[in-house]
C-alpha cells in the first residue's frame, strides 16, 4: 500500500464503521470526538496521510500547506465548503465527500417538520407541557393538497419531491441548473414564481459562495401570507433577522431551521440565534443527516473512497480531481501522476518510460481545470531513477508509486 503505514485523523465523532474499515486495511487511525480550530488542526494533522472531517472543522489553506504528507481529505457529509478546495488541488490533496449517503435522513426530517408545522404541533406540545388542554383545530391543516416549493432540485430536492407527491402534495421546484422534473413536479422559471405559488418553501441549495444571503426580506415578502419556510441546506444562505421579522409580523406562519451561519463547536455550548423563542418555529442542531443509518453509510462510503485512492489511485467521485478508476493487475507497479494541465505531459512521461525500455501495460489520463491525472501501469523496469525523472518534471504536482 505504502512504504510506511498510512495514518488517518478522523474528527467530529465520525462513525466507528469508518474507523474499523480503515483499521482492517492496516491504517493507523486517530479519532477525536470534537472539531478543531485552525491552530489545533495544524498540530494534529502533522504526519497524517488522511484527514476526515464533518461540517465544523475548517480545512484551510494554512492547514494544507502545513501537512506535506497529506494525501486526501474526506468530508463525512455532503458539503465541502469547509475545505479550501483550491489549496487542496494546488498541493495535490484529493478531496472526497458523501453526496448520497444521508439524503434520505434529510428528506425524512423535512417531511416530519413540514407536517409538524402544518399541524402546529410545536405549540400544542408546549401548551400540554404547561398543563393546558387546547383541542382547537384553528391553524392546523393537512399537508395533502398543499403546494410544496423546493429551491434546489439536487439529490435531496428530487427525493423530497417524490415523497411529498406521495403524500398528496403538489410540488414545484426552482433550480439554476437544468433539472429533470420527477413525477408530476413542475419547474418554475423564476424563484419569484415559486414563492408566489407555494404554501411551503424549503431550501436545498449547495454551499457555493454565490448562494450567500440569497434569501432575505424581499423573498419572505414574496411568499404567500401564512406560508411556511424550511432551511436544511446552509446557514449562510438566509437572512435570519429578516425571517424573524416575517414570523413576528404573521406573514410567515412557521419555520424549521437546521443550519446556521455560526454554529457552536461542541455539544453543550451555547446556541445563539435571532430565531430563539418564536412560536411554531422548530430549531434543530444541524442534524439533518444525523441518523445512525446515515452516519454508518457515510462512514463506510468515505472510508472505502480513502482506501481505493490509497491502494489503487482511484479518484472516482472526487470533488476536486479528474475522476479516474483503472482496474489493476496484481503484478503491476502503478505510477499515479498529478500534474499541471498543459500540453505534452503525457508524451514526456511516456518518453521517459520508453527510453528506459519500460512497457506500459495500461494507462489512463483525465483532466479537470488546471490539473491532469495520469495513471500508468507497468510490469517491470520502473526504477527509482525513472520515478525521480518524472517527479522532477516542472509540471509535476505529486507522484505516487503504488506497488
Amino acid at each position: 500500500m505504502h512504504a510506511s503505514p498510512i495514518r488517518a485523523l478522523l474528527l467530529e465523532q465520525i462513525h466507528s464503521e469508518a474507523v474499523e474499515r480503515l483499521q482492517s486495511a492496516g491504517v493507523e487511525v486517530t479519532s477525536l470526538d470534537r472539531a478543531l480550530d485552525e491552530a489545533e488542526l495544524i498540530d494534529a494533522v502533522a504526519g497524517m496521510h488522511l484527514l476526515g472531517v464533518r461540517s465544523k472543522t475548517h480545512v484551510t489553506g494554512r492547514v494544507i500547506e502545513a501537512a506535506p504528507q497529506l494525501l486526501a481529505v474526506g468530508a463525512f457529509c455532503i458539503g465541502t465548503n469547509q475545505i479550501d478546495l483550491h489549496s487542496a488541488t494546488e498541493h495535490g490533496v484529493t478531496v472526497f465527500n458523501a453526496p448520497f449517503s444521508n439524503t434520505r435522513s434529510v428528506v425524512e426530517l423535512v417531511i416530519a417538520e413540514l407536517i409538524a408545522l402544518t399541524r402546529r404541533l410545536t405549540e400544542k406540545n408546549e401548551l400540554m407541557h404547561g398543563g393546558i388542554w387546547d383541542k382547537s383545530a384553528t391553524g392546523a391543516h393537512e399537508v395533502r393538497g398543499r403546494t410544496l416549493g423546493i429551491v434546489g432540485y439536487g439529490n435531496i430536492g428530487t427525493q423530497l419531491s417524490v415523497l411529498a407527491e406521495n403524500l398528496g402534495m403538489r410540488v414545484l421546484f426552482y433550480d439554476t441548473a437544468d433539472r429533470l422534473a420527477l413525477g408530476n413536479a413542475r419547474r418554475c422559471e423564476t424563484l419569484k414564481e415559486l414563492l408566489h405559488d407555494a404554501d411551503v418553501v424549503t431550501l436545498h441549495v449547495d454551499g457555493r459562495p454565490e448562494n450567500r444571503n440569497i434569501f432575505g426580506a424581499a423573498e419572505f415578502a414574496a411568499m404567500r401570507e401564512g406560508s411556511l419556510f424550511l432551511n436544511l441546506s446552509r446557514g449562510f444562505v438566509v437572512d435570519y433577522a429578516a425571517l424573524r421579522g416575517a414570523i413576528e409580523s404573521g406573514h410567515i406562519a412557521g419555520a424549521a431551521v437546521d443550519v446556521f451561519p455560526v454554529e457552536p463547536k461542541g455539544r453543550g455550548d451555547e446556541f445563539v440565534s435571532e430565531l430563539r423563542g418564536l412560536p411554531n418555529v422548530i430549531l434543530t442542531p444541524h442534524i439533518g443527516g444525523s441518523t445512525e443509518e446515515a452516519q454508518q453509510d457515510i462512514g463506510q462510503f468515505v472510508a472505502n473512497k480513502f482506501l481505493d485512492f490509497v491502494t489503487e489511485g482511484s479518484t472516482s467521485l472526487s470533488v476536486n480531481m479528474p475522476a479516474l478508476g483503472l482496474p489493476r493487475r496484481k503484478d503491476t507497479l502503478r505510477l499515479v501522476h498529478l500534474h499541471r494541465n498543459v500540453p505534452g505531459v503525457l508524451a514526456r512521461v511516456n518518453g521517459i518510460l520508453a527510453e528506459a525500455q519500460v512497457n506500459v501495460e495500461a494507462q489512463l489520463l483525465g483532466t479537470r481545470g488546471d490539473v491532469g491525472y495520469l495513471v500508468t501501469d507497468s510490469v517491470s523496469g520502473t526504477t527509482q531513477a525513472i520515478v525521480n525523472q518524472i517527479r522532477a518534471m516542472p509540471e509535476t504536482i505529486r507522484l505516487r508509486v503504488l506497488v
